[in-house]
């Protein structure tokens, strides 16, 4: 059957659709369509663009644009069986106020031509989850996973938003609500803490960590309730934390998330924890703080401890050691060498966003059971050049991995080197496969999704089609290792803004736009305004909720005051002052001194 053939049966078979979801405005008319989406079988895939949507692809593979500048920005992502897309919306407010999106192409050439937002419900820019299983669409936001019915044939979901699992405020960091399904009608939520190491005080250089890592009874409190993967039964409603059962602990930030079919076990990528040289100055040089520690690929068996807070996997020594939080300098394994080690560790602060097993039949033979993974791409790399920003691929057999991780695509950043997180053009957030077995992939800051298809001879694939992305991996200087003198970007820094690379540019980067998302940016920033807002901001920290420049941030500042001299204080103040587009202006030991004294706001 070809393509027109294909689209033709499937026209017979349609019902119209409520015509207020299904608008397509052409040359200057408004129709109302009524088709279910021409997505092209295997042997009738539309034609990639030119420039592969941008990407590096391994030999054979092409990739399409369907959408492109969704007003909400994109996070995670899911394909219906019939091809239509349904997107998590990273920005509520600019989304209509809604949290998701559905994308329909009426006419088979791999463009979405209807861009329908839906959904209103409680969120922020940390919303996760997009999946469809057994006929519903499940999203989260960061407190909520919910589900709505989906019906044959109808683009966007009209019935009542299900609660299916609430989690209780406040916000926090790391608080996502990443979901995947296993056969037996179990799901499992991903319950990320909001610590970065477990501190008495969250990201203040010095501070202990909380609890005794070699006591069960004593352990560090967050680790109760959060830090985890939790399993609740996936069609109950209303469900609390309380009414699941924790599946792993020990896990510090969860956002990529899978069940794989095929060796019917949980996977996670885990993000490793920040700020080695921040909080550690006397113990990590900045080239390990940018390496380590890893990125862990965990096969999740039931009762997994990944070790955090009290443990990091080095991934060049192959070693859990502890963490320094804990008494760790490095060498100290504690009772690391009892943790089940990572799958695979890949190099710090590449920030794994999602997961996906590939069960298609398009691509070669070399991808099948494999898993795709996308690095988003973190802050914590200065003064090396940003890392992560491709989707990685990782071969199995088995259910365990069969050779080292590959680089899949790249060219999402555009630039090179990433210098600050602001400078990517494109992040890569979610991962999806079609139907017809093409992968799809989200992007987080311009709300693009590319589709990636194989063109080539599957029977000839092999190594020489990956000869190029292997070097990519071995000298894209968002990939490979850098080197701790050639690669360092700030060698040549004034020694005014020593203090601002030291303590600052890991979160606000170092053009002052912080990451878009996290970290709020001190360019232009009516926060920078009032110097003795600043000065105060600076000595005592803050934590949220707060707006920038028309944004709303939700992240813990640490109180600097706790640890820098008066004389430092002005220094780093001066230099916000006095750089990214802000009003100059020349603070003082003096002045700092006196904001020191001022009563601190609680």
């Amino acid at each position: 059957m070809n393509l027109r053939e294909y689209g033709l049966r499937q026209l017979s078979n349609l019902k119209f659709l409520n015509s207020r979801y299904l608008k397509v405005v052409g040359a200057g008319c408004l129709f109302v369509f009524t088709a279910f989406t021409l997505y092209s079988d295997e042997k009738h895939l539309p034609q990639p663009d030119t420039d592969n949507g941008g990407l590096y692809l391994p030999d054979g593979f092409g990739a399409i644009t369907v959408v492109d500048s969704l007003k909400g920005r994109a996070r995670h992502i899911a394909v219906n069986s019939n091809g239509d897309i349904y997107v998590k919306a990273r920005f509520h407010n600019l989304n209509d106020g809604d949290g998701n999106i559905a994308l329909r192409d009426t006419n088979g050439d791999g463009k979405m031509d209807i861009i329908q937002p839906f959904g209103k419900y409680d969120g922020h820019s940390y919303g996760t989850a997009m999946r469809v299983h057994n006929g519903y669409l499940y999203f989260s936001s960061e407190l909520t996973v919910y589900r709505m019915k989906l019906k044959p044939g109808q683009l966007v979901p009209d019935g009542k938003i299900d609660t299916i699992v609430a989690d209780d405020p406040p916000y926090h960091e790391h608080q996502t609500k990443p979901i995947a399904f296993d056969n037996k009608g179990h799901m499992f939520v991903g319950w990320g803490a909001g610590s970065n190491a477990g501190q008495e005080r969250n990201r203040v250089p010095g501070s202990k960590g909380e609890g005794d890592p070699f006591s069960a009874d004593k352990g560090n409190p967050l680790l109760k309730d959060h830090g985890g993967i939790w399993m609740f039964d996936a069609n109950k409603l209303n469900q609390k934390q309380s009414d699941g059962k924790r599946y792993a602990t020990g896990l510090r930030s969860i956002v990529a998330l899978d069940w794989d079919p095929k060796s019917k076990a949980l996977y996670t990528v885990n993000h490793g924890r920040d700020d080695f040289r921040l909080l550690w100055p006397d113990i990590y040089t900045p080239w390990e703080s940018a390496m380590l520690p890893a990125e862990e690929f965990f096969k999740v068996n039931e009762g997994l401890d990944g070790g955090w807070p009290y443990y990091y996997y080095d991934q060049i020594k192959g070693k859990k050691l502890l963490n320094p939080e804990f008494g760790g300098d490095k060498i100290k394994e504690g009772n690391g060498a009892k943790l089940q080690k990572p799958l695979v560790g890949f190099p710090a602060h590449f920030a794994p966003n999602d997961l996906l097993f590939y069960k298609g039949k398009q691509f070669p033979d070399h991808y099948k059971n494999g898993a795709f993974i996308a690095l988003h791409g973190a802050t914590n790399r200065a003064p090396y050049p940003q890392a992560g920003y491709v989707i990685a691929f990782v071969p199995f057999k088995n259910g365990m991995p069969s050779g080292d991780w590959e680089v899949f695509a790249d060219g999402f950043a555009r630039v090179d080197p990433i210098v600050s997180v602001s400078n990517a053009v494109y992040r890569p957030m979610g991962l999806a496969e079609g139907p017809d077995g093409s992968l799809y992939i989200s992007d987080t800051e311009k709300g693009r999704i590319w589709r990636v298809m194989y063109k080539g001879d599957k029977k000839a694939f092999g190594t020489a089609q990956l000869a190029a992305m292997e070097k990519r991996k071995q000298t894209a200087s968002n990939i490979k290792t850098p080197n701790e003198i050639e690669d360092n970007l700030f060698k040549n820094l004034p020694k005014s803004s020593a203090i601002y690379t030291t303590y600052c540019v890991s979160c606000h980067q170092n053009d002052g736009k912080g990451d878009g998302n996290r970290f709020p940016p001190l360019a232009q920033s009516e926060w920078v305004n009032d110097k003795n807002r600043l000065v105060y901001v600076i000595l005592n920290g803050l934590k949220g909720p707060i707006t920038v420049k028309g944004q709303s941030y939700n992240e813990v500042m640490p109180a600097h005051g706790s640890f820098l001299s008066d004389e430092q204080i002005a220094e780093v103040a001066t230099y916000v002052k006095s750089n990214f587009n802000n009003t100059p202006d020349i603070i003082t030991a003096s002045d700092v001194a006196r904001v020191r004294k001022m009563p601190i706001n609680k």
